[in-house]
């Protein structure tokens, strides 16, 4: 899946994800593509409960 976001080269990538492990791995993993994660916030859709959901904003670095 993260290849078909690279290929894709979007500019933004908004990444809900409800497993942190796996958030960042897929982050270390876009990080090395060229993008940097700007933005982690995370959402209790399910209160009372130990679930979290985690939004993140990565952008594509800049050239220089």
């Amino acid at each position: 899946m993260l290849e078909a976001f690279v290929k894709m080269n979007p500019k933004r990538i908004v990444y809900v994800s409800c497993n942190p492990a796996s958030l960042a791995r897929d982050l270390a993993i876009l990080a090395e593509q060229g993008y940097k994660t700007e933005e982690i916030q995370p959402v209790d859709m399910f209160p009372h409960t130990h679930h979290v959901e985690n939004v993140a904003r990565v952008e594509r670095k800049r050239s220089l």
